[in-house]
């Protein structure tokens, strides 16, 4: 019966024509990681099945555990006969023996593991079913409306789909709620019991200031790959979908990420132009005033921070003002509430609103240190990438 069932739905998908089976076109999104906002976009809600991307939700989970202390690093693992029977890509743990959640993650980091993978969710559930429900429920709470999983790895399953734009979502969501283990996905190789094992990425090797974070693919899905980098201070996210060859995958996401570094450049010196010409003041001087009453020249604008998305409005509302008075310069600013519905439950951003850019970003920055979570938004754009808090 569950056979049937199977069939009936991918039927049901392949009439209405959001089968996401091998689209005739790629799908790509460039967005600026630090605010969400979009840079480019092609294809970007087009159903895909998104291969080894799937193992970064595996490592989303993963990490939320290590924070909330269920795993640590130095945790061993029992491997089970399903994970060691997985297909390759595999480091070949064998059934009985253990390995440590840290070495775990470097093999789905790296080598794009699968059995580890399985471990990794047999390690938080009661099998990969289970982990995959758990999976698919975060994924809606993130904000990634089209995204459903169904195992650990990524490997082939007819109902494991999700998109470009989900996908950003998700690499967002990990670089904002995780920056410590962020870091990792930088790796280019690792040794475990004496083997060295080296990445998929290629981009990492090929692109200036890119530090992440996973490929994937599948002869159905064709290549994949969600990536990062950042150059002169500025960071940009890319993911891009769907390709016939590795080299035309990588070609296009370096051109995403190149491009979308130059536009928040070319809009953040155009953004500092209008500024001191409706001041009318010269560079010199704003930079003067600037070092010595530094509240005097925090303009009103139209960016905000995020800093947290609550199920309950008197939360974000009252957490908001938590904020507020940790940080006094952010007195004079409003709080925005504002209610987000998603396909399970109604959640409400809380937000600190119009503030100059600038401001925002070291206004963030300076939460980000004190372990608080923060974005910085654009109030006033309505081409911004949605992700509700951890």
């Amino acid at each position: 019966m569950q056979r049937l069932a199977n069939y009936i739905f991918a039927a049901i998908l392949l009439f209405s024509g959001s089968v996401c089976a091998a689209p005739k076109t790629t799908s790509s999104i460039a967005i600026d990681i630090e605010t969400g906002e979009v840079l480019s976009s092609e294809n970007p809600d087009t159903l895909r099945y998104p291969a080894s991307l799937t193992k970064l939700m595996t490592l989303y989970l993963t990490f939320e555990a290590l924070e909330n202390g269920k795993l640590k690093l130095s945790t061993p693992l029992k491997v089970s006969r399903v994970a060691a029977g997985r297909s390759p890509s595999k480091i070949g743990v064998r059934a009985g023996q253990t390995i440590t959640v840290q070495n775990a993650i470097n093999a789905v980091i790296v080598k794009s593991a699968n059995d580890c993978a399985t471990v990794l969710a047999e390690g938080l559930a009661k099998d990969e079913r289970e982990f995959a429900k758990l999976m698919t429920a975060k994924a809606k709470k993130l904000g990634m409306k089209k995204t459903t999983f169904k195992n650990a790895s990524g490997l082939n399953n007819s109902q494991q789909f999700s998109t470009a734009r989900d996908m950003a979502v998700l690499g967002s969501a990990i670089y904002h709620h995780f920056p410590k283990y962020y870091k990792w996905f930088s790796m280019q190789k690792f040794t475990y019991q004496g083997r060295t094992y080296y990445t998929h990425n290629h981009v990492l090797k090929q692109f200036k200031g890119a530090d992440g974070m996973k490929t994937g693919y599948l002869a159905a899905s064709g290549y994949n790959i969600v990536t990062s980098a950042k150059r002169n201070g500025i960071r940009v996210l890319a993911v891009t979908m769907g390709h016939k060859t590795y080299q035309q995958r990588d070609k296009k996401v370096m051109d995403l990420m190149d491009r979308g570094i130059k536009k928040i450049a070319l809009n953040n010196q155009k953004s500092a132009h209008t500024v001191m010409a409706k001041l009318d003041m010269p560079e010199k001087t704003i930079e003067k005033i600037r070092k010595e009453e530094p509240q005097k020249v925090i303009a009103k604008g139209n960016w905000g921070i995020q800093v947290g998305a609550f199920r309950n409005y008197a939360k974000a509302r009252s957490y908001a003002f938590s904020i507020k008075k940790k940080m006094p310069e952010l007195k004079a600013y409003p709080i925005d509430v504002e209610s987000v519905e998603g396909d399970m439950v109604v959640l409400y951003r809380s937000r600190i609103t119009n503030i100059a850019k600038k401001d925002a970003e070291e206004l963030c920055n300076r939460l980000k240190k004190e372990n608080k979570s923060c974005i910085v938004v654009n109030t006033k754009s309505s081409s911004q990438l949605a992700m509700a808090d951890n």
